[in-house]
């Protein structure tokens, strides 16, 4: 029933353009802000270990843009795909687990 919901196909809408556009915003700041906490904490701090690998081997700005451009890209072809109220719950658990996270660490740490 959950998966049928996430999935349903609807027509373009008001609601699918924003909700994609929440998504990239989402990951465009997620990668500021993961640049950011890499430059003033190290790259200690990167929790993910595929991403940590990854810039250990292209280096920090390169490695953090392709994955934030893989993300966008499949983002929006979930969008093209019709399925926005999937991209809804990607973009809220998204904000919750990573940008804000984020913020509160760069945040509390510079004060």
């Amino acid at each position: 029933m959950l998966f049928r919901w996430l999935f349903s196909r609807s027509a373009e809408s008001f609601f699918g353009d924003l909700v994609v556009l929440a998504f990239l915003f989402a990951q465009a700041g997620d990668g500021v802000l993961t640049y950011i906490g890499l430059a003033v904490f190290g790259p200690a701090i990167e929790g993910n270990p595929l991403i940590a690998g990854l810039m250990g081997v292209m280096g920090a700005g390169p490695a953090l843009a392709s994955v934030k451009l893989l993300a966008g890209s499949l983002g929006i072809f979930l969008h093209l795909f019709g399925a926005h109220r999937l991209i809804a719950v990607l973009t809220g658990v998204y904000v919750a687990l990573a940008v804000a996270p984020w913020t509160a660490i760069l945040l509390f740490s510079l004060q």
